[in-house]
């Protein structure tokens, strides 16, 4: 991971995502997940460019059970914004840089 996108636990979500004072996408990803690595990349890129006004987060949904079901994550990637501690929006499966780009600022 690199300092533009951090991993969080089911411990620390409600710390870092739920109580965040900026928009927050969490990635709930897995290691074996081939579009996951796929859109790894892309969401380093788009993160950097969001620096300051969104804060991108990884979740690993085999190392953490509790918190992916409790927002309906049944598939990955899946993409998921908060803001003000509520669910914005939700993108399912890969995406390319300007279509994450245009989900992001369409809820924020």
């Amino acid at each position: 991971m690199s300092s533009a996108i951090s991993a969080v636990s089911d411990d620390a979500f409600e710390a870092e995502v739920v109580n965040s004072n900026v928009p927050v996408i969490v990635d709930f990803w897995a290691q074996w997940c081939g579009p996951c690595k796929a859109l790894a990349p892309i969401l380093e890129e788009v993160a950097q460019k969001y620096d300051g006004k969104v804060k991108f987060v990884k979740m690993d949904v085999d190392a953490n059970p509790s918190t992916p079901p409790k927002f309906g994550v049944r598939g990955i990637p899946t993409l998921i914004l908060f803001k003000d501690g509520q669910v914005k929006a939700t993108q399912v499966g890969l995406i390319n840089k300007n279509d994450l780009a245009s989900f992001i600022d369409s809820h924020i």
